[in-house]
């Protein structure tokens, strides 16, 4: 990949993709507590709260849209950082996994309690490892490889 546009939105669109696909694999497959229309809604909610549960199918594109749209969002962030901390460009898995956690913290630590200023008490269980972990492989990595290819030839 040589623009830059088009990095960020090839990581963006991957680490988004894998992320929704593994929420959905864990939460609706694995687990059975929630469906796909409830993930998509709930992600609707931080902007339209209790209509994104009654507004109908366009609430779950719109949920859809956000999700993208705050992969991609993370996806720029990491591009522009890049060639500013040495450390990234030492190893894609250290710096994805690392990544990871980072969006982990902003989510679950400034940007979830901004939107739902009432949400359950985090507790250091197999739940919290588990999205912390799925954000690990599908946003840091993803993102963190398609950022290395593209600066590669320039370091």
């Amino acid at each position: 990949m040589k623009s830059k546009s088009g990095t960020i939105f090839l990581s963006g669109l991957i680490a988004g993709t894998l992320d929704i696909l593994a929420a959905i694999f864990v939460y609706v497959i694995i687990l059975e507590k929630t469906t796909t229309i409830k993930i998509l809604q709930s992600i609707a909610s931080g902007i339209f709260k209790k209509e994104a549960y009654t507004g109908g199918s366009q609430m779950i594109w719109f949920g859809l849209g956000f999700h993208y749209l705050i992969a991609f969002v993370f996806a720029w962030f990491y591009f522009k950082i890049y060639p500013y901390l040495p450390f990234l460009k030492k190893s894609t898995v250290i710096s994805g996994f690392l990544y990871g956690i980072f969006v982990w913290i902003i989510m679950n630590l400034i940007v979830l309690p901004i939107v739902f200023p009432v949400l359950p008490e985090k507790h250091f269980d197999f739940p919290l490892l588990l999205s912390i972990t799925i954000l690990m492989l599908f946003i840091g990595l993803p993102i963190a490889s398609v950022t290395k290819k593209y600066y590669s030839p320039l370091e």
